[in-house]
C-alpha cells in the first residue's frame, strides 16, 4: 500500500506530497493542473519510461519518492537487492530523472536498477490508463484476463503443459536440424570418425611423448652417459666397487670415498677419545646413502644399452606421434582429449535413418502428451469463461449498460497446408486438425460486447465506445479484484466517456474495489469524486516569476470537497445552487458506503461464524 509520495520537478508540479488514503483516493482539478502528473509519479515509481520533457522546465531534475507499507513479496525484493525497510516497515522507493534523460533508482536507501522498481511495483501497484484500454483489445491481454480470474484452475495446467512443450520443442528442433543439415552434418562426422580412428590405429597412451624424449636422449647418448655414470660410481666406491683402497690403471691408489669413509670411522673409533667417537655414527649414517647411490648407479649402467635399433624404433614411434600433434593438438594428453569430445560428438549427430526415426517417434509420444494438456487446459478455461462473461455482464448491468453482455469466447489458430506437418510448424493434431501450440496453449481468447438488446456481439476492438470500453474495464477490474494480489490500484481517467447515471455506478464500483484494494482514481466527474474517502484537489497557483504556471496538491476538508463538486457539476462553485447539489450528492454518497461497508462487515461475521461451526 503506498503511505506517501512527494513528487518535485515533474511537469507543472514543483513540489507536493501526497498521503493517499487507504481506501478511496479522488484526485481532481482543472485541466493542465497537473492531475497526470500523479499517474505519471506513479509510473516512474513503478519502473516506467523515463522521458526529460517531463522534467520542470528550469529544473535540473524530477524526484518522485514513494513510501509503502511494504508486504512479504516487497520485502523479498529488497532483500535480494540488499534494500533496508525503516523501523515501522514501511519501504522508500526513489526515481529521479535529470533534465538530460539519465535516470536513476533508490530502493531501502540502496541505488539499485530501474528494473528492480519494475519488480517491486508488480507486488505493490498496478496503474490503469488509456494504455491498459488499448492493451485490453489484444488477443493476448484477453487471454491473460481470462487466466488470472480461473487462478489455480488454469495456472496449475499451464505449468504443466509449458514444461511437457518445452521438451516437444527441444526434440523438434534437434529432427529440423538433423533433416536440413544432414549433409553438412554427414561431412563433419566423416571428418571426426577419419580422426578417431587414425588415432586409433596410433593408439597413443598418455604421456607417452614425454617418456620417448628421454628414452631417445639416452640411446643416443650412451657412450657419454656410461662415461659419467661410470666415473661417478668410482668416485663413490672405488675400482672394484667393494669401498677398499684399489690400484687405479697407472698403478696409483685409487680410494672410492666408500673406502675413504670407513677409515674415517676406525681412526676416530680408534681414537679412544669420547669426543672423536661420538662422531663416528653420523659418518656411519652417510655410508648407507653413499652405498645407495653407488648401487643405483650400478643399476643404471646395466641397464643402459646403446641399442641401435631400439633407438630407431623409439625415433619411429615420435614421428607416428608427431603426425597426430600436428593436426589435432599440441601434445599427446591433448591428441586423447580430442578424440574422446569427437567421439560424443560423433553419437550426437547420427544422421542415420534409424537415428531419425527415433526422433520422430519421441515427437510424436511428446505432441500426444502435449495434446492432452491443451485440452485440460482448454477446458479449464472453458469454465472460467462462462463464470468470467456472467460476472462481468452483473456489472456492465449496475453501470448503466443494463441491456449489455459480455462474451467470452474460445478458438484455435489452424494451420493450413503441409507445412503444418513440419517438424517446425510448432504444429499439432487437435479433434482432427492441425493448430498452433503457443507457449500459452492452443487458445485464442476474444472478449466480444453485446452494447445493448437486439445487436449482435461483436469484439471488443471493433464495436466498443470509449466510454464502454472503460465500463468493461472497470467491470473486469471489480471482477478480478479476488485474484489480483496488488494492494494499490490507480486508474487514470478510467471513467473518460461517461457521465449521468454510468458516472455514479462507477463511482459506486470502485467504493466497492475499495474495501478489498487501496484505488487512486483520477477523474473529472463529480458522481465518482463523491465516493472518495479522501478527495485531493490539484489546482493551478497562478503566474510564477518565471512566466509558467505551476500546480499544487492539496488534501480537501468536508467544506471544501463542497465547493470542489459544485465546480465540477457545472461551474457552480459560488452559486447556491451548485453547492445545494454537491451537498446532495455527498450525502448520497456517504450514505451507500456506510450500508456497503455494513453490508461487508456482517458478511464478514457470517463467514467467520461458518468457519467456526465447522471447526
Amino acid at each position: 500500500m503506498l503511505a506517501e509520495m512527494r513528487i518535485q520537478g515533474l511537469g507543472v508540479i514543483d513540489d507536493a506530497t501526497l498521503e493517499p488514503h487507504p481506501g478511496l483516493t479522488v484526485l481532481t482539478g482543472e485541466t493542465g493542473a497537473g492531475k497526470t502528473m500523479v499517474v505519471t509519479g506513479l509510473t516512474l515509481l513503478g519502473g516506467g519510461r523515463a522521458e526529460a520533457s517531463r522534467v520542470s522546465e528550469g529544473a535540473g531534475r524530477a524526484l518522485v519518492e514513494g513510501r509503502f507499507v511494504a508486504g512479504e513479496a516487497a520485502l523479498r525484493i529488497a532483500e535480494e537487492v540488499g534494500a533496508e525497510a525503516d523501523e515501522d516497515g514501511t519501504l522508500i522507493a526513489i526515481r529521479t530523472v535529470s533534465a538530460d534523460g539519465r535516470s536513476r533508482a533508490h530502493l531501502g536507501g540502496r541505488s539499485v536498477p530501474v528494473g528492480v522498481l519494475s519488480r517491486l511495483a508488480e507486488a505493490v501497484l498496478a496503474v490503469h490508463g488509456q494504455n491498459d484500454q488499448l492493451r485490453l483489445l489484444r488477443s493476448t491481454e484477453q487471454r491473460a484476463v481470462l487466466d488470472r480470474y480461473a487462478g489455480d484452475a488454469v495456472s496449475g495446467p499451464l505449468e504443466e503443459y509449458r514444461a511437457v512443450r518445452e521438451r516437444w520443442k527441444h526434440v523438434c528442433e534437434q529432427l529440423v536440424e538433423r533433416r536440413d543439415s544432414a549433409r553438412e552434418l554427414a561431412r563433419e562426422a566423416d571428418l571426426l570418425r577419419h580422426g578417431v580412428n587414425e588415432i586409433s590405429s596410433v593408439n597413443p597412451q598418455p604421456g607417452e611423448d614425454v617418456a620417448l624424449v628421454a628414452e631417445a636422449r639416452r640411446l643416443a647418448e650412451a657412450d657419454d652417459l656410461r662415461a659419467a655414470a661410470g666415473g661417478a660410481r668410482m668416485a663413490v666406491a672405488g675400482g672394484d666397487g667393494g669401498g677398499e683402497l684399489d690400484v687405479a690403471s697407472d698403478g696409483s691408489d685409487q680410494p672410492g670415498a666408500l673406502g675413504l669413509l670407513g677409515e674415517a670411522r676406525r681412526l676416530l673409533v680408534d681414537s679412544g677419545d669420547p669426543a672423536l667417537v661420538q662422531l663416528a655414527p653420523r659418518l656411519a649414517e652417510a655410508d648407507v646413502v653413499l652405498a645407495d647411490v653407488a648401487g643405483e648407479l650400478a643399476g643404471y649402467l646395466e641397464a643402459l644399452d646403446a641399442d641401435p635399433e631400439r633407438l630407431q624404433t623409439v625415433l619411429a614411434r615420435q614421428a607416428e606421434l608427431r603426425s597426430l600433434t600436428r593436426k589435432y593438438a599440441a601434445d599427446t594428453d591433448g591428441v586423447l582429449h580430442w578424440a574422446e569430445q569427437a567421439a560424443e560428438r560423433l553419437a550426437g549427430i547420427d544422421t542415420s535413418d534409424e537415428a531419425i526415426a527415433a526422433l520422430v517417434a519421441e515427437r510424436d509420444q511428446l505432441a500426444g502428451h502435449l495434446v492432452k494438456h491443451a485440452e485440460a487446459l482448454s477446458k479449464a478455461r472453458q469454465e472460467a469463461a462462462g463464470r468470467l462473461a456472467s460476472a462481468v455482464t452483473d456489472e456492465l448491468s449496475g453501470l448503466a449498460m443494463p441491456d449489455a453482455r459480455l462474451s467470452v469466447e474460445l478458438s484455435r489458430r489452424e494451420l493450413d497446408g503441409a507445412a503444418a506437418r513440419g517438424a517446425d510448424s510448432g504444429g499439432v493434431q487437435l479433434d482432427g486438425r492441425w493448430v498452433q501450440a503457443g507457449p500459452d496453449g492452443v487458445d485464442e481468447v476474444e472478449l466480444r460486447l453485446v452494447p445493448h438488446a437486439g445487436s449482435a456481439a461483436v469484439p471488443l476492438h471493433k464495436g466498443a465506445s470509449g466510454g464502454e470500453l472503460s465500463r468493461v474495464m472497470l467491470a473486469l477490474e471489480v471482477v478480478l479484484a479476488h485474484a489480483d494480489p496488488v494492494p494499490t490500484m490507480v486508474f487514470d481517467e478510467v471513467d473518460a466517456g461517461v457521465g449521468g447515471r454510468a458516472a455514479v455506478e462507477i463511482g459506486r464500483r470502485l467504493a466497492r474495489l475499495a474495501s478489498s484494494h487501496q484505488v487512486i482514481v483520477v477523474t473529472h466527474l463529480p458522481q465518482v469524486a463523491a465516493y472518495a474517502d479522501r478527495h485531493v484537489v490539484v489546482d493551478k497557483r497562478g503566474a510564477q516569476t518565471k512566466g509558467t504556471t505551476q500546480g499544487r496538491v492539496r488534501t480537501l476538508s468536508e467544506a471544501d470537497r463542497i465547493v470542489e463538486l459544485a465546480r465540477m457539476l457545472a461551474g457552480l462553485d459560488d452559486t447556491g445552487t451548485g453547492r445545494a447539489h454537491a451537498e446532495e450528492l455527498l450525502t448520497m454518497a456517504s450514505t451507500e458506503k456506510a450500508e456497503q461497508r455494513s453490508s461487508t462487515a456482517g458478511t464478514g461475521r457470517r463467514a467467520r461464524a461458518r468457519k467456526n461451526n465447522t471447526e
